[in-house]
């Protein structure tokens, strides 16, 4: 088995029980799995390959928990630039309708490149329209073809306007076609082993756009085969009241009604969550995926994750769609999660370890993994490494270089590691070839717009 030994970082940053940060740490990875962790005299002196860290703070694979990687195609349309959540799906809803196979696949080989050079190494993308033949198969291939460790999850809309929901008729499915599908996919890809690189989860989309009897259906469907459930919920007020006048609950008892809340469940969102689904959160162990940039962006409002975190609720975090972001930088997200806590919250809201715990361990929670998000033996070997000599750390490496990759401007990886494998190699990605990804989908975003 191949074996890579990653030494003398200025801080090794664990993520472990012990939340250990060591200065001159390094990991020293067999196949596909942490198997020491230490200092330079605690590991091997020798590996197949040998990466020397100074100069660098090295970490834990960052977890996105929430995407919708096709809306890259759809990035600062005019149109939706200054509209909140429902206006802003329906101006956007008339392009994603000509999606085609092609744009799935280029839309998330650019959305993961993004990503893996942010610092993430696992992502979950939540892809919940299905025109022109695309498939979530689409998105699998590219997720294989890059290297990540991919939660997909096969969305679905069920109830068009004719019949009171937010999505055109055309973009809608029939729910036995949802439900076979997802059998399909859940049958033919989710692997539940440890260290897998692929999960599928079931994500009926929202309840302005599904009917009572998908969801119940889809939880049904999910337990039965082991599999998480997500969808959106309490995104911001105008999705509360719909909840209130369409079904007579709360979006959280709407939730709980139908089968919603568990540990095998994240909602993203919860930006007007209210005390008593905090608390049906915490007690359930429902998860949450914070999404700070896209919550901001459509001015939905400042999600309590202060007081969701101190009842216990699991929190991650999630760079939601690329056409709400506008952007897909996890470690921005981060930044953004602490800087938004401290508007809604006061300066010691969160800090910046805080910050980073919710896009490891918080986001490993909330998908329901106990193999990453942390960098100990016997964990998955995801590991990337940020580095401190650049300028916009300057100053900031030499009192915290840990908090210094959050409350300074968020920079991009020098190298990353997934399942083993190093994906980014001095900065450069190297199982992709970035610029022709670039070039194929500003072509593609071309035509998406044209189209409608």
């Amino acid at each position: 088995m191949p074996t890579l030994l990653l030494k003398n970082a200025d801080v090794l940053v664990t993520m472990d029980a012990a939340r250990r940060e060591i200065p001159g740490g390094g990991v020293f990875i067999r196949d596909n799995i942490i198997e020491t962790v230490g200092t330079a005299h605690e590991l091997p002196q020798a590996a197949d390959e040998v990466i020397d860290l100074r100069g660098h703070v090295l970490m834990p694979g960052l977890i996105n928990t929430h995407h919708h990687m096709f809306q890259s195609l759809t990035r600062a349309i005019p149109a939706a630039q200054d509209a909140e959540l429902f206006d802003w799906l329906q101006a956007l809803y008339p392009l994603w309708a000509n999606l085609t196979p092609e744009m799935i696949r280029v839309s998330t080989l650019t959305a993961m490149a993004e990503l893996i050079l942010s610092g993430c190494t696992t992502s979950s993308d939540h892809l919940y329209i299905y025109p022109n033949g695309c498939r979530l198969d689409d998105a699998i291939a590219s997720a294989h073809d890059i290297g990540m460790r991919f939660t997909a999850s096969r969305g679905s809309m069920s109830v068009g306007q004719s019949q009171g929901g937010l999505p055109p008729d055309r973009v809608v499915e029939r729910e036995e076609d949802i439900l076979r599908d997802t059998r399909r996919l859940i049958e033919t890809y989710h692997d539940a082993n440890r260290h897998s690189m692929l999960h599928i989860a079931v994500a009926p989309c929202s309840p302005f756009s599904v009917s009572r009897e998908l969801m119940r259906e889809s939880a049904e469907l999910a337990r039965s085969y082991g599999v998480r459930l997500h969808t959106h919920l309490a995104e911001n007020v105008r999705d509360v009241s719909y909840s209130l006048q369409k079904f007579g609950m709360t979006p959280a008892q709407y939730a709980e009604s139908l089968g919603w809340t568990g540990s095998d469940v994240w909602h993203a969102h919860c930006v007007q969550l209210d005390d008593e689904g905090i608390n049906l959160f915490a007690h359930s162990g429902t998860g949450v995926a914070h999404c700070p940039c896209s919550n901001m962006r459509l001015a939905s409002g400042i999600a309590p994750i202060p007081k969701m975190r101190a009842a216990g609720v699991a929190v991650g975090l999630g760079v939601d769609g690329s056409a709400s972001n506008d952007g897909a930088h996890m470690l921005g997200e981060a930044r953004q999660a602490m800087l938004l806590a401290r508007v809604g919250f006061g300066p010691a809201a969160m800090s910046a370890r805080q910050a980073l715990e919710l896009a490891t361990l918080g986001g490993a929670k909330v998908l329901g993994r106990d193999d990453i998000g942390a960098i100990a033996p016997g964990m998955s070997a995801d590991c990337v490494a940020f580095p401190t000599d650049h300028i916009g750390m300057a100053g900031g490496a030499v009192h915290d270089a840990v908090a210094a990759l959050v409350f300074c401007a968020p920079s991009q990886v020098t190298w990353s590691v997934i399942n083993g494998r190093v994906v980014v190699r001095e900065s450069v990605l190297i199982t992709v070839d970035a610029a022709t990804i670039v070039q194929k989908h500003n072509r593609l975003a071309r035509e998406l717009a044209e189209a409608a």
